[in-house]
């Protein structure tokens, strides 16, 4: 299958009912022609909302008529509409208290909290399904709007995962998920810290667990080809910025290659390869340097 990657800066965004109250900023840099099939040249970038430590993980929701997403170091999950607005979601989103956070005893010397929740999906029967950073699991929403959470999986081998990133389901209902050590306060020199790596993983939809990657030094987003061959990894690592591929074979995950990497840009850039999209004509959205 023929893939193509295009890199975004700006995603520009069409404007709706806030029309008269438009905030724009910015400008989009199209590095390909292909861009133009995407965003046309009149779009413009649309501040939909701001004040977020970060946001993370958008989804949209069609029985919600809304855009979900969680802002990591707030600890919440909004919910954006168009006849609505912003409004907060869940709260708190990422952290509930049922994972340790800090040794006792121990000083913090951590000079960023990112607790929060971070990607979300929407499985098969539309539930909400969310990376929990804090609590160190994935879990699903029990009931829509509120903070009930059922726990689908919450550690390997009897050991807690870091912190789960991003995460995206087969067809066949198997969910790979990604566990770098941003939610750990000092990250991979965490005290608590329970795996050796940063894994990628696979539940099965039998609930089977298994470890298909661990080589990576920061996997983070995660996407998986329509057709349902090839699986991709983005390494948000400053040294090894990159997107990994890899077949989806009977026997596990194999061959793994470097699909893109960002030394092929002539630029100099901020950043990190981070959350990725596929769409139906096979082009890979990613956020990047």
């Amino acid at each position: 299958m023929k893939t193509t990657i295009l890199k975004i800066l700006l995603i520009a965004i069409i404007t709706g009912v806030y029309a008269q109250e438009r905030k724009t900023i910015g400008s989009i840099e199209r590095l390909m022609p292909e861009m133009r099939d995407f965003i046309p040249d009149d779009r413009e970038i649309e501040i939909l909302a701001e004040g977020f430590g970060w946001s993370e993980g958008p989804v949209w929701v069609d029985n919600l008529n809304a855009l979900l997403f969680s802002d990591v170091p707030g600890n919440k999950v909004y919910k954006w509409s168009e006849e609505e607005g912003l409004s907060v979601f869940l709260n708190p989103s990422g952290y509930t208290g049922i994972a340790p956070r800090e040794k006792k005893g121990s000083k913090n010397a951590m000079n960023r909290d990112e607790s929060g929740s971070n990607g979300l999906v929407l499985d098969k029967s539309g539930q909400l399904i969310i990376c929990m950073h804090g609590d160190r699991r994935v879990a699903r929403l029990t009931h829509w709007g509120k903070n009930d959470f059922t726990t689908i999986v919450g550690k390997y081998q009897g050991k807690y995962f870091n912190s789960p990133n991003d995460l995206v389901y087969a067809k066949n209902g198997d969910l790979y998920f990604t566990d770098p050590p941003y939610g750990l306060k000092k990250g991979d020199n965490d005290p608590l810290k329970e795996l050796a790596f940063n894994g990628v993983f696979k539940l099965s939809p039998s609930g089977d667990l298994s470890l298909v990657i661990k080589d990576l030094t920061r996997p983070n987003g995660v996407a998986i080809s329509n057709d349902q061959k090839t699986l991709y990894v983005a390494i948000s690592d400053p040294k090894n910025r990159r997107i990994m591929a890899y077949d989806i074979t009977p026997e596990g995950i194999e061959n793994g290659r470097v699909f893109f990497d960002d030394s092929s840009l002539d630029i100099n850039a901020r950043g990190n390869f981070d959350g990725l999209k596929i769409h139906p004509s096979g082009t890979i959205f990613t956020t990047g340097p």
